[in-house]
């Protein structure tokens, strides 16, 4: 920790105690453990000057080696730290700290030395591709993009590549992989390929392969069951040797860079739509790099040594791999038509759904992460059309919004106190209500200045909880009320006093005196 770093850190731990916050809580509002608060609580200021400087003065335990180390890195500046701890542990036996040390102390000698560590570059020699028929590599990559809002978002491609023509076949979506969705991806490679070969390649993908025993590899349960079905033998690449797959690597690069870089996000389905008019157009049209032919029409002969498929395997779920995204308006567009979905659904831009088909004439659309229906329709005949249901256009968090809405307006900063509203709502949904009461009854026991001063509070330390908020209401009141009791009030006139004062006293005339005067004497 850097100087100014702790003094920082220092100074908050005190005044956070000061203003009547429990040890757990600054714990939680400053981010570090409980100790360190109770440690630092203790320390008078010289203490903890003499702390901070006496980290700054310490010797790290690899120092009794730093020479050698020094020495080794500088002779062989690809030397791993994994390395200098078994250098270290051949000639000195007994180490007094871990390898995870080592690491850390053999980085800050190569920045303080500029000694950069040097990969060392692995020799290759050309193998012969495959013959027709014979292998396909398939492998996976992800890409941000930009959609018509102007936002990014992350899409998800697999792709396939048979080994002998460098015939191409990529799928996208907007969500990762599962195992269905690998499943239901190779069967319509194998439907654009018209075939499957005898073997695949893969990486060690954790939803295919759960592991791999002393070269007997072990498949997760959806997989295992696809291969009972489709009938090819798999090769996986062991983790240190990912150029076993080289071929597909590059086509994965390639549909990023060539494909996808620059391009428009107008939608999944056009995604899909494009990037196959992309594969004939270049992928699969054009001539390649390596092999000075064009993979279609090497394809074309290798066609007739792929396995045929004579019906297609469809996943149990009813998760399509193309999912669907929702728009702004919590509408979905779907094959030239736009159904609704329930107020709500749309939650930004990377808000998908999944659909799934019911013969022809129907479809339904689902919640990806639930599979909870949210919606069943009727396919048109016709394109262009706004397919909706009309229980939609009923938001059944209104009443929420509308009550969060009501507390926020009785701040001075409205809008600030309805992000902090919003924040809770987050947190405590199912509570929503009754932190909203709270806050309220709040309100109604406190000046402005202490509901001002305990809104910023807690919106700087993001205490999201109408609990924090009440207790911070009632710690800046009680400093306003010491405030204002310090000089003696001055108190206003009452009503009636102002009255009295505002009275004229009666002048008589001076003949009246004459006049009871002369009658007193005249008695």
């Amino acid at each position: 920790m850097k100087t100014e770093e702790g003094w920082g850190m220092y100074i908050d731990i005190h005044r956070l105690k000061q203003q009547g916050f429990s040890k757990t809580k600054i714990a939680k509002m400053l981010g570090i453990s409980r100790p360190t608060v109770i440690k630092y609580l203790k320390m008078s200021a010289k203490e903890f000057e003499k702390e901070m400087l006496s980290k700054r003065q310490r010797t790290k335990k690899p120092d009794i080696y730093r020479e050698k180390i020094i020495t080794w890195i500088q002779q062989n500046p690809d030397m791993t730290a994994a390395q200098i701890f078994d250098w270290l542990e051949e000639r000195y036996q007994k180490i007094a700290f871990n390898e995870a040390t080592l690491r850390n102390y053999v980085r800050s000698i190569r920045e303080e030395y500029d000694i950069p560590k040097v990969p060392v570059r692995r020799q290759y020699e050309a193998v012969e591709d495959p013959p027709p028929g014979k292998q396909m590599q398939v492998d996976f990559g992800e890409k941000k993009v930009i959609n018509t809002e102007g936002n990014i978002v992350t899409l998800y491609v697999m792709c396939f590549v048979l080994s002998h023509s460098r015939y191409k076949y990529c799928q996208w979506q907007g969500r990762p992989f599962n195992t269905k969705d690998i499943i239901e991806i190779h069967e319509n490679a194998f439907d654009y390929f018209g075939g499957y070969p005898q073997e695949a390649v893969y990486d060690q993908d954790h939803l295919i392969l759960v592991s791999e025993n002393h070269g007997e590899l072990i498949y997760t349960r959806e997989f295992a069951s696809y291969l009972q079905k489709r009938k090819f033998s798999v090769y996986m690449c062991r983790k240190a040797d990912p150029e076993s797959k080289g071929r597909v690597e590059k086509v994965v690069d390639f549909v990023k860079n060539n494909f996808a870089s620059h391009r428009v996000f107008h939608g999944i389905d056009r995604w899909n739509e494009d990037c196959i008019k992309w594969l004939k157009r270049r992928g699969n049209g054009k001539v390649h790099a390596t092999t000075r032919k064009i993979p279609a029409e090497v394809f074309f002969k290798e066609k007739k040594y792929l396995q045929l498929v004579t019906e297609k395997i469809n996943s149990k779920s009813r998760t399509l791999s193309i999912t669907y995204q929702v728009r702004k308006d919590n509408t979905v567009p779907i094959q030239g038509n736009r159904y609704t979905v329930p107020r709500g659904t749309y939650k930004g831009p990377n808000t998908y759904v999944g659909v799934t088909k019911i013969g022809n004439k129907h479809l339904i659309i689902f919640d990806l992460e639930t599979e909870k229906e949210l919606a069943k329709f009727e396919i048109p005949d016709t394109k262009g059309n706004l397919v909706r249901n009309n229980n939609h256009s009923r938001d059944k968090s209104q009443k929420i919004n509308t009550l969060m809405k009501k507390v926020a307006e009785k701040f001075l900063d409205s809008q600030k106190a309805q992000a902090f509203l919003e924040e809770i709502h987050k947190e405590k949904p199912r509570y929503i209500r009754d932190q909203l009461k709270l806050i309220e009854a709040s309100l109604e026991s406190a000046d402005r200045i202490a509901i001002d001063k305990a809104l910023d509070f807690c919106v700087s330390y993001r205490l999201n909880s109408a609990v924090d908020f009440r207790d911070a209401v009632k710690h800046y009141a009680i400093l306003t009320q010491e405030k204002n009791t310090s000089q003696p009030p001055i108190t206003g006139l009452t009503e009636t006093a102002s009255v009295k004062i505002g009275i004229k006293p009666r002048i008589r005339d001076i003949s009246e005196y004459v006049k009871i005067m002369s009658e007193n004497h005249g008695g």
